[in-house]
């Protein structure tokens, strides 16, 4: 049996100002999950809380992941664990080249894992990346450009699918990963991500549009409002979105409306 991502009424602040107000939601290996909603309703929030970026203040709940309480834990252990977060802006970062970058990220990832684990070896190294980069369609000269640094907005996705392809994570979130994309590079990276899909990846995708569900088609989808999750169901709610918009939905749930 797979590993699981259980998120128990999960309360985020952020200043004091409460985002998150109570999410429900279980995530298993070998599914796709795709959360959508307004602007302002806590998607992203949720993706940064549960990856432990500091500037997210846990109020209440627990998040559990196979097993074990993740909300203790630093980012790199949360990472280590198996978790992985796709950013929305990738930050660059000017004289890492990618391929130093995916091998440190390796090594330590095997070092937390065995104090005594030398690290994967150049050869080796080499050789997964090629695979990987194979896999994805990406150009091999990638691995030598420093990370992120003069990357269009598509290359930059691309090379977070990359890194979701080398590391291997258990469960993976991709935060609005068609943010800023034309239809080709959107169409690159969810052609990606279909290729790394399996029983041994969960996936949670959150997204405004219905266009990126078209090409991972997830089996669940919620629907974010206000700080929780409101409404759950197949790609049928996904086309009830697409129609009618976001205002039957808060109308439905008593929600105030915010920003589409």
């Amino acid at each position: 049996m797979g590993a699981t991502l259980e998120i128990r009424n999960l309360h985020v602040s952020i200043n004091g100002t409460p985002i998150l107000k109570g999410v429900n939601l279980t995530i298993n290996q070998g599914e796709t999950h795709a959360l959508m909603g307004p602007n302002g309703s806590g998607k992203s929030t949720l993706a940064y809380a549960l990856m432990g970026h500091p500037a997210y203040t846990v109020d209440a709940g627990q998040v559990i992941f196979d097993g074990e309480e993740v909300l203790e834990m630093e980012a790199d252990e949360r990472s280590r664990l198996g978790l992985f977060l796709a950013f929305q802006y990738p930050v660059a970062v000017p004289g890492v080249s990618v391929a130093n970058f995916l091998r440190s990220a390796i090594n330590a990832r095997r070092k937390s894992q065995n104090p005594e684990d030398q690290g994967i070896s150049i050869p080796q190294f080499r050789k997964l990346l090629t695979q990987k980069m194979d896999l994805l369609g990406i150009d091999h000269k990638f691995a030598g450009r420093y990370l992120n640094e003069g990357f269009s907005g598509g290359e930059k996705k691309r090379n977070e699918i990359l890194q979701l392809a080398t590391l291997e994570p258990r469960v993976a979130i991709l935060d609005e990963t068609d943010s800023g994309l034309d239809i080709d590079a959107l169409r690159i990276v969810a052609d990606g991500v279909n290729k790394l899909k399996g029983p041994d990846l969960g996936i949670l995708v959150i997204t405004h549009y219905k266009r990126m569900l078209d090409y991972l088609q997830p089996q669940h989808i919620h629907l974010m409002m206000d700080g929780r999750i409101v409404e759950s169901g197949g790609p049928e709610l996904a086309e009830e979105v697409e129609l009618a918009g976001y205002k039957p939905f808060f109308e439905k749930h008593g929600v105030e409306a915010t920003e589409e």
